[in-house]
């Protein structure tokens, strides 16, 4: 082995057997990880350098770019590449990258895919990246992914991360330090004291690396900055001047641009290369480490660095490159604005269209920065472009604003149909943003503006947004007339985008109204939508169907049809449906009694008030049912942002857990007062569930309620006092604590132990000391201790789900095998799995099992 891989045997050890796995037609994941200069790139060199006979490596690297490149990694893929893979790249067609690679990797004898620095990568590259980790297990392919540790929970790679889990298929190599062994074995005939260089590096292979590199009989350099460019100072000065000048570039720097930049370069950067500065290779230039190359930009003054910006700027330009996004970020760094003017815009609407929502907000403020050099007309649709693309990253605040500067230019330029246009957009935005007067004001105006304005599709679309707004406000009417409106005049034109976005309201009004039909128009409504690649359409269709599932406690359906929206909205990176797919997991998971797991989906409130407010219902009745102290605490603020966002959606569900909560103190007179006026608006605005959910506990408050015989909701029929009805639809629906409160209504002793033994399971405490006082009023004896039981069934805090998990981790399954027993994402089952190990305080599944039986955990 090279002095360069010291230490690292095992850890190639590993890779190699992950990449032989992976040509055997088991694909896996390895996440290589570590801090700057640890040797994540060294390793993947010797895998590179001798890879299992027959297996083809793919490398790709992400840069250290002020806005990172969209696709950057996967477009450095095109030559090495099939056709249909290149052209994709090349076109930046999301869906068309997804379905090519797949294909690529699939027909390989064996590819070894290496993404270089994925903490760089832009979010396209993640959504890729995302799409291959998941269906890894189908594939002759290992994903080798290397990145530094240094994360906050906030970064972009976290949130893949956690999605990849502890899966099966996911291997984690973490880099150590040097021992001072090693770190002696490099500095052997360098003149060093190894002790002081270990001490300086602390084992990093790359600071020692730098620090011998260095030496000289005068003194160590006391730091890595001043080694390396005490090496480069050592250059004759025209190296010097070509090493400073391909230190600006971030990438690698191809031949066509190195004979711009480096004249007669193959001579003139021998000696960088000799010494050990640069890696030359038949496709061009780059620095043996980013590292390497930063100390020497970080060591440039100003004034140097911006005339070395320029030159790499005009070259590029004069090369004919045709990634905008390198054009910007040397055009920011030389402070050309220019030139920001001219490639700002097309770098932006490439990181769109690619899916890179969060790089094409990024762009887009680079060229606004500098809006006067833009035209009226221009400058109008880049500030609605903005805010489209900050709306899709859930950033509504900025969404309103940039809206507002595009419709006051509208105004201005006197365009009725652009003007609607941005109104209409302007109206979703005040609503996402939890200002529902202001979304019904620019509503109405957009559809005014409009009226006359000759574009009928503009027009339905405006009418399909007042739908809107009146569905979310459960006036369901309103609703479905409006959007039968919108639907006749999309058929008449043919616009599909409107078509989809009208079905979606009403289907989801005929939800409202549980009637069955509204799921055949959601579903046609995401698949109208999908056939023009209007992904957020698409995935409010599918929001709009699981909540209408969730509300009528159809959870499998529900389930089954999470999972699909959740895979599409991520690769969409649509942030805003993504946050309200989590709230929906959270009140699946509410719904089933798994209140850890439902707590743990909205642990992090999220900032956006309607998303807000859902999470805070979720985790408030968790709470109140398993007897925490901070549930009420929790519901009374979901009290008044419900009342600040003014909509019975909102103030509906936190009214039955404030009702629920007054009930289970035996407060019935508190539990009237909060459930009789929203189950009054409830029923006049025909929104079946919740009328049938705030029914059932008035009836339980004492209160006779009129619910109608044919209603099939559980709700309605437990409203009704079929007690027995209920409890058997609860349990046909997976719903256990509602199965146990509807037993608890029983007469019967036997079915209030039925109840008791279910609530004691879930630790749900409340109800269960209420149903023990009841047995105890009625003279029964043998009444059980109840949670100590539990306690000793399960004393590592398993949630249900993660036994069962655990159970099928018995039998042997793959967590995608386990996904489809259970009919979940593949996603949900690492998070289980993951969660299981960290609660046995294991490290394989091997372990996990082992240690359940020996708890007494898995049945016989």
């Amino acid at each position: 082995m090279s002095r360069a891989l010291l230490e690292r045997d095992t850890e190639l050890d590993e890779l190699r057997a992950a990449v032989q796995e992976a040509a055997a037609g088991r694909g896996r994941v390895v996440l290589l990880h570590g801090e700057a200069g640890i040797g994540k790139t060294s390793l993947v060199n010797a895998l590179r350098a001798e890879p299992p006979d027959g297996v083809r490596v793919l490398v790709g690297s992400c840069d250290a770019m002020s806005t990172p490149r969209t696709l950057g990694p996967l477009r450095d893929l095109a030559p090495a590449v099939g056709p249909r893979l290149g052209e994709a790249l090349r076109a930046g067609d999301r869906e068309e990258v997804y379905a090519a690679l797949r294909d690529e990797l699939s027909d390989a004898h064996g590819t070894v895919l290496i993404v270089e620095d994925v903490h760089w990568a832009d979010e396209a590259t993640l959504d890729v990246l995302r799409f291959v980790a998941r269906r890894i297990a189908d594939l002759p392919a290992a994903l080798v992914l290397t990145y530094r540790d240094e994360l906050d929970r906030d970064h972009p790679l976290s949130r893949l991360l956690g999605d990849l889990g502890h899966g099966d298929r996911v291997d984690r190599i973490a880099l150590p330090h040097l021992s001072p062994a090693a770190v002696g074995a490099l500095t052997a005939d360098s003149g060093l004291d190894p002790a002081r260089v270990y001490r300086m590096t602390e084992g990093n292979p790359y600071f020692v690396s730098e620090l011998v590199a260095s030496a000289d009989e005068a003194r160590v350099p006391p730091t890595v900055v001043d080694a390396v460019t005490g090496r480069l100072r050592r250059l004759d000065a025209a190296t010097q001047d070509h090493v400073e000048q391909l230190a600006v570039v971030p990438s690698l720097v191809d031949r066509d641009l190195l004979a711009r930049l480096v004249p007669g370069s193959e001579g003139a950067l021998r000696a960088a290369e000799e010494g050990g500065l640069l890696a030359v290779t038949p496709d061009g230039v780059r620095f043996r480490h980013e590292l390497t190359r930063r100390a020497v930009v970080d060591a440039l003054p100003t004034s140097r660095r911006i005339e070395l910006e320029r030159r790499a700027l005009a070259a590029l330009v004069a090369s004919g490159v045709a990634d905008p996004a390198r054009l910007v970020h040397h055009a920011l760094s030389a402070g050309d604005t220019d030139a920001v003017a001219e490639w700002a815009p097309a770098a932006a609407r490439d990181a769109a269209a690619s899916g890179a929502h969060r790089q094409a907000t990024a762009h887009y403020r680079a060229a606004l920065d500098h809006a006067d050099r833009f035209e009226p007309a221009e400058r109008a649709d880049l500030w609605e472009e903005f805010a489209i693309e900050s709306y899709t990253i859930g950033a509504s605040g900025d969404a309103m604003v940039a809206e507002s500067e595009a419709i006051a230019l509208r105004r201005q330029l006197g365009d009725p149909r652009r003007l609607g246009a941005s109104l209409r957009w302007l109206s979703r935005f005040q609503w996402f943003g939890g200002r529902r007067a202001d979304a019904e004001a620019s509503a109405r105006e957009a559809s005014a503006v409009l009226a006359d304005a000759g574009d009928p599709s503009l027009l339905a679309m405006a009418l399909s947004n007042e739908s809107q707004l009146a569905l979310l406000a459960h006036d369901s009417a309103r609703a479905m007339e409006l959007a039968g409106r919108a639907i006749a005049i999309a058929r008449e034109t043919g616009d599909r985008t409107v078509l989809s976005h009208a079905l979606n309201n009403h289907g989801t009004a005929l939800m409202f109204r549980a009637d069955d039909a509204g799921i055949g128009e959601l579903v046609e409504s995401a698949e109208v939508a999908l056939a023009v690649d209007d992904m957020e359409d698409a995935a409010r269709a599918y929001v709009n169907l699981v909540w209408g599932l969730l509300d009528q406690y159809r959870l499998d359906l529900a389930e089954q049809h999470l999972a699909r929206a959740m895979d599409l909205t991520e690769r969409a990176e649509f942030i805003g449906f993504v946050t309200y797919q989590r709230m929906e997991q959270g009140r699946l998971d509410l719904a089933r009694a798994r209140w850890d797991d439902a707590l743990a989906v909205v642990e992090e409130i999220p900032e956006a008030p309607h998303a807000r407010c859902v999470a805070l219902t979720v985790a408030g009745t968790a709470q109140l049912r398993r007897g925490d102290e901070d549930a009420d605490a929790l519901l009374e603020e979901a009290r008044r942002l419900a009342d600040e966002l003014g909509e019975l959606q909102r103030r509906g569900p936190v009214a039955a857990a404030r009702a629920e909560a007054a009930l289970l103190r035996g407060d019935l007179a508190a539990a009237r007062e909060i459930a009789r006026p929203e189950f009054d608006e409830a029923d006049s605005r025909t929104a079946s569930a919740l009328r049938a959910e705030l029914a059932y506990l008035l009836r339980r408050a004492g209160e006779d309620v009129d619910v109608a015989a044919d209603d099939p909701h559980p709700f309605a029929v437990q409203a009704r006092g079929d007690w027995r009805g209920a409890a058997d639809l609860w349990h046909e629906a997976g719903a256990p604590y509602h199965e146990a409160a509807a037993l608890a209504e029983s007469p019967d002793e036997a079915d209030l132990l039925d109840a008791l033994a279910i609530l004691d399971r879930l630790g749900a405490g409340p109800l269960a000391r209420r149903i023990r006082a009841d047995l105890r009023g009625r003279g029964v004896r043998s009444i059980p201790r109840g949670p100590s039981s539990l306690t000793r069934r399960n004393p590592e805090g398993l949630t249900d789900r993660q036994v069962g998990v655990l159970e099928l981790l018995a039998e042997g399954l793959t967590n995608s095998e386990i996904a489809d027993r259970l009919v979940v994402s593949v996603r949900t089952v690492d998070s289980h799995v993951a969660a299981v190990l960290t609660k046995l305080g294991v490290q394989s599944r091997q372990d996990a099992v082992r240690a359940a039986r020996e708890l007494g955990l898995l049945s016989a």
